[in-house]
């Protein structure tokens, strides 16, 4: 078991599944970032993406590209009603932080019980097949889909990053993000840049649930457990960060794969929760690892007398 071929293919395997893991740590990290809000809506809002992409490809026969783009309109219109009509009137109310998490959550169990009514309980995948063609490089097994999660996942996360350091709407989520009342005293509005940031998280977990879905069978209550492995992703970066949060989510998923060589696959789901417990009573605020090299802030320069 620890030949370098078989090392390296774990190592590949890891990196290419940790592709869906990585949007929707990213999708979640964002919305906390600017809205402050733990939002298990995303759940449902996984699963209402992938049960749009997979009625209209298998039920109505819609091209590929027309059902995903059904998917990511109806999830990021579902994601603004959500934000327009429940969550800024409990904001309106100041409500408290344990009434938005219950409302998020009874909503995707809600979207849940909804889509086992009308698809059931059996695994669906959005393809009939999850098999994709595969060649070998250097020993190590590489597969079509393994190419496609890991270049939609850089393209996607190259594009946020761009959004955030370069267009005024990504800095003003920033501004948002860092003092909501501050922001709107200077003319930003917060509402703008909640609707954004859920939007992007819409994008997001569509992108995800698709990979997930043509790799993997998905059922009505599969979202929650793909959000709670976001959510300890996310913990482990550390609060506020979004992309050390991506990269948290690559640790945890290569974690998972070379914890084969030790444990049995079984187990491996229980890891990700151990992991989730040290790091809620040992780093609460994420890992210090990801602050080190950030350079410190200047000292002030001290003001001194002209002539002096």
């Amino acid at each position: 078991m620890t030949d370098p071929v078989i090392l390296l293919q774990i190592l590949w395997t890891g990196i290419a599944m940790s592709s869906y893991f990585v949007l929707f740590t990213v999708a979640f990290a964002l919305t906390l970032k600017v809205e402050k809000l733990w939002n298990f809506a995303q759940a449902g809002l996984m699963g209402i993406a992938f049960y749009t992409m997979f009625y209209t490809l298998n039920a109505a026969h819609w091209p590929p590209w027309l059902g995903v783009t059904a998917a990511v309109v109806l999830t990021a219109a579902v994601s603004i009603a959500v934000e327009v009509w429940a969550i800024a009137v409990l904001r309106r109310r100041h409500s408290s932080g344990l009434i938005f998490f219950i409302f998020t959550l009874i909503f995707s169990q809600l979207v849940a019980f909804v889509l086992t009514l009308m698809f059931g309980t059996e695994p669906e995948t959005i393809f009939p097949s999850v098999m994709s063609p595969v060649r070998i490089v250097g020993g190590v097994a590489v597969s079509d889909w393994d190419l496609q999660a890991v270049g939609v996942t850089l393209v996607l996360l190259a594009l946020l990053y761009g959004l955030i350091r370069y267009t005024r709407d990504g800095q003003f989520m920033l501004a948002v993000a860092d003092n909501d009342k501050l922001a709107e005293i200077y003319g930003i509005s917060a509402k703008r840049a909640y609707l954004l940031s859920g939007i992007v998280a819409a994008v997001l977990i569509c992108a995800g649930i698709y990979l997930y879905g043509t790799r993997a069978g998905v059922t009505p209550d599969v979202p929650i457990g793909l959000t709670l492995t976001a959510v300890i992703a996310t913990l482990v970066g550390g609060l506020g960060r979004i992309f050390s949060a991506a990269i948290a989510a690559v640790g945890l998923a290569l974690l998972q794969s070379f914890s084969i060589l030790f444990i049995p696959a079984k187990w491996q789901a229980l890891l990700l929760y151990f992991v989730l417990f040290f790091a809620l009573v040992l780093f609460p605020r994420g890992i210090p690892v990801w602050r080190i090299g950030r350079p410190k802030p200047l000292a002030p320069m001290p003001v001194t007398q002209a002539g002096e």
